[in-house]
């Protein structure tokens, strides 16, 4: 949580300079290009790294295969996505992104040959060593990028910092490994990796097209500025998402893995952990939701004000996502991948002609709303119904819900209207965050038991690599 706290706080700062540096346009051109890498990088080691998070046994019997596979599946997407650069920037509008694309593909690379350390120091519990990669990547890259834009490069300085940050993070990866690296390849064992790890990737590809959809029909629809606000508005509501679901993702996998042999363990672990979170996430983005206009307006500016109304929908559909995502490792596991795949297949059927309708009626405020209702409407539903296959019912999480959704709803009100008052925007933020603050300790006081509960698993079950 520190190590995701402090970057996403460094990235925040560092996001509004370069904001207002580079302006709507260009900002624009990198979220076309970071669109690119993230859909490569959602299934480039072709979904087999996560086999060593949940592997029963000592993962150094497949760690070479995985980074063998690993880097022959990033290699190949590599190649095809720079091969398709000019294609993908003409569909987007912008066909000046090209050079930008195709330099920050290039971290693909990296990230094939990283994914098995990685994954090893994730199910180790290894999150010291593994936030100084962190730090080092958020902040190397990006005081590359500013002192780059700075000198005027505009959005190719963000792709240049993105790359260095990579490969610096990536060699601090290597170093850090429990079992040394090194390339292998056991044909029974890598048919039992892609049967486990292909239907994940499938299930990346359409989770990473579910996810960002919305960027690619703004760009593509209504042009490379609005994408520029859009994006402004995403990275936002996407800061509250990332604090919650990038170490709860760092560690739920690992904690479902160690009590996966005892289903009714398993069960008051997820329940317990769908009260933890929602007491974390829903005041903290009610509130964003609410304070959407003084805080856009403070920190970026009046020539960024549209980015406000977008923010109020999207903030709401990230606080879907954190549900969506923490299902997902569960259900992926327990050895559900293909149930995973069809659901976010059948997101993806109903999001796109949504998308499509809300752009054309209500540009993109419509394509906020619209993502908004289809993840809050059909993707979480579907999801928590999948649940009651392996024994958890609705019911038995939604005793988790009612009372951090009454202080989510006194968070968005009195965010609003502290927003609305005639004072200062620092004003009426630092009014609203500390209600919002006292809010978040009274729910987390109430679930210390959990929480308690939970580091007992990561501390006492034999999760660690041996020696």
């Amino acid at each position: 949580m520190a190590n995701t706290l402090i970057s996403r706080l460094g990235t925040l700062g560092i996001g509004i300079v370069l904001a207002r540096v580079l302006g709507p346009e260009q900002f624009g051109t990198f979220a076309i290009a970071l669109v690119a890498l993230m859909a490569v990088l959602s299934f480039n080691e072709l979904g087999v790294s996560l086999a060593i998070v949940r592997w029963p046994s000592d993962p150094a019997l497949i760690f070479p295969t995985v980074n063998t596979l690993s880097l022959i599946g990033s290699s190949v997407f590599c190649a095809l996505a720079w091969l398709a650069a000019p294609q993908f920037t003409s569909l987007m509008g912008d066909p000046e992104a090209t050079q930008v694309v195709r330099l920050l593909i290039l971290s693909v690379l990296v990230n094939g040959a990283v994914a098995g350390p990685a994954a090893l120091l994730q199910r180790s519990f290894l999150e010291r060593p593994r936030m100084v990669i962190d730090q080092v990547n958020v902040w190397v890259g990006a005081l590359v990028s500013i002192v780059l834009a700075l000198m005027g490069m505009g959005a190719m300085a963000l792709a240049i910092g993105r790359l260095v940050g990579s490969v610096l993070s990536g060699i601090m990866f290597l170093a850090a490994s429990p079992i040394r690296f090194r390339l292998g390849f056991d044909r029974q064992k890598a048919s039992a990796l892609l049967k486990f790890g292909l239907p994940l990737a499938g299930s990346s590809i359409v989770v990473f097209l579910v996810g960002y959809a919305d960027q690619l029909m703004a760009g593509a629809l209504l042009g490379t500025i609005a994408l520029g606000f859009y994006v402004l508005a995403f990275n936002l509501s996407s800061w509250p998402l990332n604090i919650v679901s990038q170490p709860l993702r760092r560690v739920a996998p690992a904690v479902f893995a160690a009590v996966q042999h005892d289903p009714q363990r398993s069960q008051n672990t997820l329940r317990g952990l769908f009260a933890l979170v929602a007491s974390v996430s829903i005041p903290v983005f009610t509130a964003l939701a609410g304070a959407a206009e003084p805080l856009v307006q403070l920190i970026y500016g009046e020539v960024w004000m549209p980015a406000a109304a977008v923010l109020m929908w999207l903030v709401i559909a990230a606080l879907a996502r954190v549900f969506c995502e923490l299902v997902y490792d569960y259900l992926v596991v327990a050895g559900r991948t293909s149930v995973v795949f069809t659901v976010q297949f059948i997101g993806l059927v109903l999001l796109v002609p949504a998308l499509w309708i809300g752009a054309e009626l209500g540009g993109i405020v419509g394509l906020a709303a619209a993502q908004t209702l289809v993840w809050f409407a059909i993707i979480l539903p579907i999801y928590l119904g999948q649940l009651r296959n392996l024994g958890v019912h609705f019911l038995f999480l939604l005793k988790a819900f009612w009372r951090p959704a009454l202080g989510g709803l006194a968070t968005s009100l009195v965010c609003y209207f502290a927003g609305e008052l005639d004072i200062h925007p620092l004003a009426a933020l630092a009014l609203g965050g500390l209600f919002t603050l006292l809010i978040l300790g009274l729910l987390l006081w109430q679930q210390r038991g959990e929480i308690a509960t939970i580091r007992n698993i990561s501390r006492n079950d034999e999760t660690t690599v041996p020696a």
